[in-house]
């Protein structure tokens, strides 16, 4: 027996097939998109390194760009007043946000090996490894505190671009509270501060 196929059924049967290749085509997921390659951070420098280096500096330069100063000369009212003092503290709250951000930076180490805090000697004052534990155990913790200093140094900035001085001032306030939280916290617990640290005046 010989099986003929006519023309119109063989016609049938590729478009059958070629429905059924389209359904299933339809039905498979969609590529997964190719994740985006992580570039590794590299955090070189030590917690300790930021804070001497970026953070206490251009805090400085922003609590020190609104004073008054009494002397024999009489008051003296700081502030900046050119384009370019305005634009040094700009620079100054511009990299502290950022440095808030270099903080929180997994990996960050809170001092190099062998290297000591600031009064680590004194008691009540926690050595770089007890730190360190503290982090490690609430990254969550930590973070909140470096956010309300970068909260902190963007009011700061907005204070800048609208220069107002008065305002600037005020934020000072706030910038040396957000310091200060985290130093209860990390550095001295135990309200022991540093020597530095206990006859600094307040910043307001």
């Amino acid at each position: 027996m010989s099986i003929r196929i006519t023309r119109a059924a063989a016609c049938a049967t590729v478009a059958t097939l070629a429905l059924g290749l389209a359904a299933c085509s339809q039905n498979q997921a969609p590529p997964a998109a190719a994740a985006a390659p992580q570039i590794p951070f590299q955090p070189d420098a030590s917690i300790q390194d930021l804070m001497e280096n970026v953070v206490d500096h251009n805090a400085d330069i922003l609590w020190e760009s609104v004073a008054v100063i009494s002397s024999e000369k009489g008051i003296e009212e700081r502030m900046p007043r050119t384009d370019e003092e305005w634009a040094t503290v700009r620079a100054a709250a511009v990299t502290l946000a950022e440095a808030t951000n270099l903080l929180m930076i997994p990996g960050r180490k809170v001092a190099h090996e062998g290297k000591v805090l600031q009064d680590s000697e004194v008691e009540g004052i926690l050595k770089a490894e007890q730190i360190q534990a503290l982090i490690d155990g609430d990254r969550t913790k930590f973070g909140s505190k470096a956010l309300a200093l970068h909260s902190a140094a963007l009011a700061a900035l907005a204070a800048i671009d609208a220069k107002d001085h008065n305002k600037l001032s005020d934020v000072g306030g706030a910038i040396d509270e957000a310091c200060e939280q985290c130093h209860t916290t990390y550095w001295y617990p135990d309200e022991k501060k540093p020597e530095e640290a206990a006859d600094a005046p307040k910043k307001e």
